[in-house]
């Protein structure tokens, strides 16, 4: 008797479990669904953003090819790999930006006392301030990563996972290392100048070859500011697969998202209220 009231609890918790996660996965539809309304109602200064943001990451391209004009190889680097960096590095931080906008902003929201509209409900806090903004210029970042692969990238179906696996790991990777520099703002007040150059250099590093740097720069490339993952992919995962690379990046990606989300946990117990509880929809 014992046993079947065990089995009828444990089913009773995985059901609830399963409620939850489809409860989860269908607000996280609604709010992406919401923000996509809320954007195409100004379709012009949505085109011209993501145009301008599609131009510019070309017009970096095209320096490069100018530089590779007169050097072909660099460290075992051509124009081809770097082209491929720019797709990973752009498309990945295109997405996350896409469905989950407020990734770079956790440090203004938490050190004006935003973050009271999302303690107010129901739902996941962290999950909800991510997904509660989409940036119009991240999808002309996205669809130059596309662009690019479709240009120069292998599409065969094994190139085409590899480049869908390397597109996940770079926007989770530019999600954990932000999300984690903008949880200061939970323990030392305002952070954002902080949070925004951890976010700045993040970025920029992301796109430069990871070998050409060396010695202590590359170890921190790696670790403490990965970006150099970010940028080692094309030939880490996409030009050759390594697999003592993958699994490493796979276990870092997984290693800065857990701590963030930890480090978010333990700032909301540290959170002084701002007094701007408002109702959203």
């Amino acid at each position: 008797m014992l046993t079947a009231d065990n089995q009828a609890d444990r089913s009773r918790r995985q059901a609830s479990r399963t409620r939850r996660a489809a409860a989860t996965v269908s607000f996280l539809f609604t709010c992406w669904k919401v923000n996509l309304a809320s954007t195409l109602e100004y379709r012009v200064s949505f085109l011209l953003m993501a145009g301008m943001m599609f131009i510019n990451n070309f017009m970096w391209l095209f320096f490069w090819s100018l530089f590779f004009g007169r050097f072909p190889v660099v460290n075992g680097w051509g124009i081809h790999d770097v082209m491929l960096m720019w797709a990973v590095g752009a498309g990945g931080f295109g997405w996350a930006n896409m469905l989950f906008g407020n990734f770079n902003r956790i440090a203004p929201i938490v050190a004006s006392g935003q973050l009271d509209v999302y303690l107010s409900q129901p739902k996941p806090v962290l999950l909800h301030v991510l997904a509660s903004r989409m940036s119009l210029t991240a999808v002309g970042d996205f669809l130059f990563g596309l662009v690019v692969y479709a240009w120069v990238g292998d599409h065969s179906l094994p190139g085409l996972l590899l480049f869908l696996s390397a597109l996940l790991i770079s926007g989770l990777l530019f999600m954990g290392v932000t999300v984690l520099a903008g949880c200061m703002a939970f323990f030392v007040g305002n952070a954002e100048g902080l949070a925004q150059q951890v976010f700045n250099s993040f970025v920029a590093l992301s796109t430069y070859p990871s070998d050409i740097f060396k010695g202590f720069a590359k170890a921190l490339l790696f670790t403490l500011i990965p970006a150099g993952l970010i940028s080692y992919m094309p030939i880490g995962l996409l030009r050759g697969f390594d697999m003592n690379f993958a699994w490493k990046a796979v276990v870092l990606t997984l290693g800065f998202g857990m701590a963030a989300i930890l480090l978010f946990k333990l700032g909301l117990k540290r959170y002084s209220s701002g007094n701007a509880i408002t109702l959203r929809g």
